[in-house]
């Protein structure tokens, strides 16, 4: 489809995509040599690598180490305009994006539609538990959770000073996937390491931290023999494992855990959420325009080309998508899929244009890791497997290399090094409100 242009000549084919996360931006970034004009849409204007989010939580990183401006990434791309903007809503019969509605609003024309808006969390029914168990998702979710971790500890200090009754440490990370034991692992690594000679009246090394996983082990999704050599390395590190546990209530001051009907409460002030997620609110709005089918996590059942049913003009990529065309399965909600995605339908824009066979999407799984501290790691590469020191070094290449710009290669390499030579915080910075500032807020 083409549109006349002022002139009378035909205008490019109009590409709107929707989420600079890494399924838009690769569709935009493979587009550069095509025919398109491409236009992408997000309401920050950054790019944000999230694998390496926990980082910032935890103070290793500061937040422009692993985010990049989007004017930035794509200033040289000819054929791509960035839009700072909100989507709120499609008309679809009329080929647009309503964004911005509630302040001036504007809508945005397209011939191929491009959504990749991410997900959020999920507190399965109980989003008042956002309130004292903030999920790992934005990089005000990494500061918010570093500004808790750091508190914690100054307010114990502060108690101990005053010769108040102690605040108890304990950091309670709920669910067991990467993220969770990445977090688990950084926290322990503070707690032992990083904070050891900083405080004068209590031993930052008595504090408990403990992951609570609902299923049978940790990194479910790994093979059983990885699980156990993860939660063999978080042992060690004196992280408290608790499977087969489930959270029933959260607390300002205390969680509930229910393992196998045995209820206990745990007292606790720093509680991280790191047990579900669901498919970005932007999904709805989209199946209903469409007549899409949404699953329980609220993404899009997409078409074997990752396209909507009844709407070839219209795809639906990463977190937002159940793709369930390769194994029966929906595909995970990990970087690599979201990325191939990207460029799978970079290329089938481009074949549609050249009126080329249009191809169906395979998803090529190049493994999964997950580290757990210094030195330790996990990777599962199917047949081959490694832990240790030599999983964990791959973990630091691989990240590395898949972060968007050199610039913050070299800055992350070189903090990472910093890091593991001193174990320095340099990025533990406690910034934001306070508890007691937010509840006096009207």
């Amino acid at each position: 489809m083409t549109t006349p242009s002022h002139n009378g000549s035909p205008a490019p084919h109009r590409v709107v995509v929707v989420g600079g996360g890494f399924g838009g931006l690769n569709v935009a970034r493979y587009l550069r040599r095509a025919a398109v004009r491409v236009t992408l849409v997000d309401r920050r204007n950054f790019h944000l690598f999230q694998p390496l989010l926990y980082q910032v939580a935890a103070g290793e990183l500061s937040p422009a180490n692993i985010a990049a401006p989007l004017r930035s990434i794509l200033e040289r791309q000819r054929n791509c305009e960035v839009l700072l903007g909100s989507v709120d809503g499609f008309d679809v019969a009329g080929r647009r994006v309503i964004v911005d509605e509630t302040d001036r609003g504007g809508e945005i024309p397209y011939d191929t539609l491009v959504v990749a808006a991410g997900a959020r969390h999920s507190y399965f029914g109980h989003p008042e538990w956002e309130r004292f168990a903030p999920g790992l998702k934005t990089v005000e979710d990494a500061t918010e959770i570093r500004r808790r971790v750091f508190t914690a500890f100054e307010l114990a200090e502060r108690e101990a000073e005053l010769k108040r009754p102690p605040v108890p440490l304990n950091f309670v990370i709920v669910g067991g996937g990467p993220t969770g034991v990445e977090l688990a692992g950084a926290i322990a690594e503070i707690a032992r390491y990083a904070l050891k000679h900083e405080f004068r009246h209590i031993d930052p090394a008595d504090a408990k931290v403990i992951l609570v996983e609902a299923g049978e082990r940790v990194l479910a999704t790994f093979p059983t023999e990885l699980s156990a050599k993860a939660q063999e390395s978080l042992e060690r590190l004196g992280v408290i494992v608790r499977t087969k546990t489930m959270v029933t209530s959260i607390a300002d001051d205390h969680v509930i855990l229910d393992a196998g009907g045995q209820v206990e409460r745990l007292a606790t002030q720093t509680v991280i959420w790191a047990a579900g997620v669901a498919a970005s609110p932007l999904a709805r709005k989209l199946a209903d325009a469409t007549g899409a089918v949404v699953d329980r996590a609220g993404r899009i059942a997409v078409e074997a080309d990752l396209s909507l049913a009844g709407h070839p003009e219209i795809f639906v990529l990463g977190d937002m998508a159940n793709y369930t065309h390769q194994g029966g399965k929906p595909l995970p909600g990990v970087a690599p899929v979201a990325i191939q995605q990207g460029r799978f339908v970079a290329r089938l824009i481009q074949a549609k244009l050249n009126g080329k066979p249009l191809p169906k999407f395979r998803y090529r799984d190049l493994g999964n890791l997950a580290t757990i501290g210094r030195s330790a790691a996990v990777a599962d590469f199917g047949r081959v497997r490694f832990t240790g020191f030599v999983a964990w070094v791959m973990w630091l290449f691989i990240h590395l290399m898949n972060i968007v710009n050199y610039r913050n290669r070299v800055l992350v390499f070189v903090q990472w090094g910093w890091n593991y030579l001193t174990y320095d915080r340099s990025a533990g910075l406690i910034t934001g409100d306070s508890d007691e500032q937010q509840e006096k807020r009207p």
